[in-house]
């Protein structure tokens, strides 16, 4: 497999990187430190040999003046060792005031130190890091003996550098602290990565539930986790949606199967019948006339499909002009009402007083307001009303159609906008694809404007399309 195509899980990913960014913070952080210690170590042991370097430079002179030599010098380096819990010890060296090395302790470049005494005695800081010929550093400290304000000699102390290193707790407890820091992170990461990582586990087996065609998910809704929770939440919503829009999509094939092959076995029957002779004079021509209805009906609802997959793929071809509400509602309802052919049905107009003005396309709104206008006659079973209001504001024009019809049930009114979509008493009791709302929502939009379902109970419904001006 090729590796830009591998793929890793979330808790390794993220485990491996924060414990690779983690290793170079705590070595950034352990060579910081390193130099820190090894400085203020060194500054720290220059500071005793100072102590003990001037300690014996006062113990050196005798009550005459004179330098001594004596053993006990030497005792003064073990017992401060001792008290000081020195793991190291000088190496002493006293020097007359002639330059003359009077007392030479031990020490494995004590000979090289001799030969660099006159120009350690020529310089003028009496605490520094100085570097042998084979490369060794070693740190030294000089102190001036003084007898009645004279120069009477030099006390030098020095001792290797590299003891500061392998001498010192400090680094012990160092890496013993970058150790513990780096498990700790360590342990810390992998508790909250494996934590984190579960339930997007949990979201992504869920997904591949769905694309099996398994909708019925579970997922833990109540987690503490705010994101997660969201996460959770929506995807449980997305996969009830999924399920519902299947359901629909079965009952679509099924409805369409049914609304389309029932007027086309009408048909079939009724020409039969009169090619066979079986009816013949009147009862043959009302037999074509019935072919001829059920002929335009099967067409208009293979234009709604049509209609609808041109406005579904972005499709929609609008023709906006300037045009007068008034006018144009009283005549929709008009043609519309006529061609309804129920005189049990009244439909009042309100609008206002002055006209109103809008730029649109006047086929579109009348698109519609016929399905809006539908929907009502066959919420109405008998005689009843259907209100037509126009109404203005700064901005939108708002036209309302309500109807006092059976309404519309509760559980049932945030469907109605679906496509496909048809009510549970409209199945039994009327043909139709279940496009109607949903056509005209797309045409609205279309429009620039807005269409839903203002209220409904069973004292009627409200519509409402709301157009910009």
């Amino acid at each position: 497999m090729n590796k830009k195509n591998r793929r890793t899980s979330l808790f390794r990913y993220w485990t491996t990187r924060y414990l690779l960014t983690l290793c170079v913070g705590l070595l950034v952080v352990g060579v910081t430190s390193s130099y820190w210690i090894q400085h203020s170590e060194t500054t720290k042991r220059l500071d005793i040999m100072k102590l003990m370097a001037a300690e014996i430079a006062e113990r050196v002179v005798d009550v005459n003046g004179q330098l001594r030599m004596a053993p006990f010098l030497f005792r003064i380096l073990d017992s401060r060792q001792k008290s000081l819990h020195l793991d190291y010890k000088p190496i002493l060296l006293v020097v007359d005031a002639k330059k003359k090395p009077l007392l030479d302790g031990p020490g494995p470049f004590s000979g090289e130190l001799r030969q660099l005494l006159p120009a350690l005695l020529e310089e003028n800081q009496d605490a520094k890091k100085i570097t042998l010929s084979r490369g060794e550093q070693v740190l030294f400290v000089k102190h001036t003996i003084q007898v009645n304000q004279q120069v009477a000699g030099w006390v030098l102390l020095f001792t290797a550098d590299k003891d500061v290193m392998r001498s010192s707790t400090q680094f012990q407890l160092l890496f013993i602290m970058l150790l513990s820091l780096g498990l700790l992170g360590w342990l810390v990461i992998y508790l909250l990565t494996k934590k984190l990582s579960q339930p997007i586990k949990d979201v992504a087996v869920a997904a591949n539930q769905i694309v099996t065609g398994n909708y019925e998910i579970h997922l833990d809704k109540e987690r503490p986790e705010q994101e997660i929770y969201e996460l959770n939440h929506s995807f449980k919503e997305m996969a009830d949606r999924l399920r519902q829009l299947e359901m629909m999509r079965t009952e679509l094939l099924a409805g369409v199967t049914h609304e389309l092959k029932t007027p086309v076995t009408s048909i079939s029957g009724l020409i039969q019948a009169v090619k066979d002779d079986i009816v013949s004079g009147e009862e043959a021509k009302e037999f074509l006339d019935i072919c001829s209805k059920e002929t335009s009906r099967l067409q208009k609802m293979v234009e709604d499909l049509l209609d609808f997959n041109s406005f579904a793929v972005g499709d929609i071809r609008i023709r906006k002009e300037q045009q007068n509400m008034n006018e144009l509602i009283v005549e929709i309802s008009h043609q519309w009402h006529i061609a309804m052919e129920r005189e049990d049905l009244t439909v009042e107009i309100e609008k206002p007083d002055h006209d109103v003005m809008a730029l649109t396309d006047p086929l579109r709104v009348q698109q519609i307001l016929y399905n809006l206008l539908n929907n009502a006659a066959q919420a109405i079973p008998a005689a009843g009303r259907i209100f037509l209001r126009l109404s203005e504001t700064e901005d939108e024009i708002r036209i309302e159609v309500q109807d006092n019809g059976c309404g519309i049930p509760s559980e049932e009114q945030s469907l109605i906008f679906e496509r496909y979509y048809r009510g549970e008493e409209k199945k039994q009791m009327l043909r139709g694809l279940g496009l109607g709302l949903s056509f005209s929502r797309m045409i609205a939009q279309a429009l620039g404007g807005c269409l839903s379902l203002k209220e409904s109970s069973q004292a009627g419904s409200t519509f409402l399309l709301v157009l910009r001006k």
